[in-house]
C-alpha cells in the first residue's frame, strides 16, 4: 500500500476554499461567486474579507489566494493594506468582515469582539481595570484580533482578573498570564 503525500500548497488551497465557502454561505451569495469577475460591491467586500482572513488567520500563500479568487496576486496586498481603513470608515466592509470573522471563529453572534488593541485597552481602563507601576505579573487579554497587556502586582492580581471579567462580560475574550 502506497501512501500519498500532498504538497503543502494543496492543503492551503483547500483551507482557503473552505473560507470562501463559509464566506458565501454567511453572506447569502452563490457558492463560487467570489471567483467571478463581477465588481458588484457585495462581492468585492466579501472577497476582500475572505482574502484578509486567509492571509492573517491561516497564513495562506498569496498565490494560492489569488488562484482561488481568480485574481492577480497583487490584489492580496490590497486586501491587507486597506483592511484597517475600510474597517474604520466603511460600514459595509465592517459589517461584512465582522459577520464572516465571527462565523470563522465560530463565535456566538450575541457577544462582540474587539478589532484593535487601543479600543480594547481603553475599554478595560474605563471599566475599573488598573495597571500597576511596579508590576510583578502581566495579564494578556485577547478579544478577536486585539491583544493587550495589563501589568499588575501579586497583591492585586485576583482583583484585576475579576475586574477584567466584569468589563468583558459582553465580549468574547481570553486571559493569559505571561
Amino acid at each position: 500500500m502506497e501512501i500519498q503525500i500532498y504538497p503543502f500548497k494543496i492543503t492551503e488551497e483547500l483551507n482557503f476554499k473552505a473560507i470562501c465557502s463559509l464566506t458565501t454561505k454567511v453572506m447569502g451569495l452563490p457558492n463560487g461567486s467570489l471567483s467571478l469577475k463581477s465588481r458588484e460591491r457585495n462581492l468585492q467586500v466579501a472577497r476582500s474579507a475572505a482574502g484578509y482572513i486567509g492571509l492573517t488567520e491561516e497564513d495562506i500563500d498569496r498565490n494560492v489566494i489569488a488562484k482561488v479568487l481568480n485574481r492577480d496576486r497583487t490584489a492580496t496586498y490590497h486586501y491587507e493594506r486597506t483592511h484597517k481603513k475600510n474597517f474604520k470608515h466603511c460600514i459595509i466592509y465592517r459589517n461584512t468582515f465582522t459577520k464572516i470573522y465571527k462565523e470563522y471563529k465560530n463565535i456566538d453572534g450575541e457577544k462582540d469582539i474587539f478589532i484593535n488593541k487601543r479600543q480594547l485597552k481603553n475599554h478595560l481602563l474605563q471599566n475599573k481595570v488598573f495597571e500597576a507601576e511596579n508590576s510583578d505579573v502581566s495579564l494578556q487579554v485577547k478579544s478577536g484580533e486585539a491583544i493587550c497587556i495589563i501589568n499588575t502586582s501579586y497583591f492585586d492580581f485576583s482583583n484585576q482578573i475579576q475586574n477584567i471579567k466584569n468589563a468583558m462580560k459582553n465580549y468574547h475574550f481570553t486571559i493569559d498570564i505571561i
